[in-house]
C-alpha cells in the first residue's frame, strides 16, 4: 500500500487532500499541532496513523518518517503559518515572529525532504500567490513562500529524476486565508476541496516538475 504523508492534516486543504487520497487507496501518516482534532480525522480515515507535534521539532519529523516506512512514495509539506494578524507591514514585524514563519513554512520543509529523500518519494509543497506578488502586509508569509517555491526548484534540479512539486491552491475559505482578512467576510472563495483535483493531478500524473497553479490543473484528472 502506497504511503503518503500529509503535514497540518486536521483542517482545512490538507484534510481535505488526505481524505481524497484515502479514497484512492493511500495509506496516510499525519500532522496537525493540536491532538483533538488530528486523531478525529484519523478515526474517519481507514489506516490512518496520526503523529500529532510541531513540524519545526526535529524529533516530530523523524516520527513521521519512521511511521511512513519504506513504503512512503508522497510528502505534501501543507503545514504551514501566516504569522501575526492582522499583518504588519515589515518595518515592524517583530523578528522573533519573523522567524518563526519561516521556521515552520520553509525550514521543516526542507528537513522533512531531507529525511523523506532515500525513500525517493513524490513531493508537493503547497505555496501561494504571495510568493510572487508583492501583497502590502504579505511580506513574512509571502517571502516564505517565495523561499519555498525557490528552494522547490533548486531540489528539482538537483533530483532531476524525481517529481518535486510547489502547487499554489489559490484563495480558499479557511482559518488561515480568515487570520489574514481578520474582521471580513471570505465566505465568497471556494472551500479547500475545490483546490485537490489540481493536487491530484500532480500526485498521479507525471508532469514535470515545477511550479503550478491548481486552478491550471484541475482539468487534468
Amino acid at each position: 500500500m502506497p504511503t503518503a504523508i500529509v503535514t497540518g492534516a486536521s483542517r482545512g486543504l490538507g484534510l481535505a487532500l488526505a481524505r481524497a487520497l484515502a479514497d484512492r487507496g493511500w495509506r496516510l501518516v499525519i500532522d496537525a499541532r493540536v491532538s483533538g482534532p488530528l486523531d478525529e480525522v484519523a478515526a474517519e480515515l481507514e489506516d490512518a496513523i496520526a503523529i500529532p507535534g510541531d513540524v519545526t521539532d526535529p524529533e516530530h519529523r523523524a516520527a513521521l518518517i519512521a511511521a511512513a516506512g519504506d513504503d512512503l512514495q508522497l510528502l505534501v509539506n501543507n503545514a504551514s503559518i501566516l504569522g501575526p494578524s492582522p499583518q504588519p507591514k515589515l518595518a515592524g514585524y517583530p523578528l522573533d515572529a519573523f522567524e518563526q514563519v519561516y521556521a515552520v513554512n520553509v525550514l521543516a520543509p526542507l528537513a522533512l525532504i531531507q529525511l523523506a529523500l532515500p525513500h525517493r518519494p513524490r513531493i508537493v509543497n503547497i505555496t501561494s500567490d504571495a510568493a510572487e506578488e508583492p501583497y502590502e502586509g504579505w511580506g513574512g508569509y509571502g517571502s516564505a513562500k517565495a523561499a519555498l517555491d525557490h528552494l522547490t526548484a533548486v531540489l528539482a534540479i538537483e533530483h532531476h529524476d524525481l517529481r518535486i512539486y510547489s502547487v499554489d491552491p489559490g484563495d480558499m475559505n479557511t482559518r488561515l486565508h480568515q487570520e489574514a482578512f481578520p474582521g471580513e467576510d471570505i465566505s465568497d472563495r471556494p472551500p479547500p476541496e475545490a483546490s485537490v483535483p489540481g493536487i491530484l493531478a500532480l500526485i498521479e500524473g507525471d508532469l514535470r516538475s515545477g511550479r503550478y497553479r491548481t486552478s491550471e490543473l484541475g482539468a487534468l484528472t
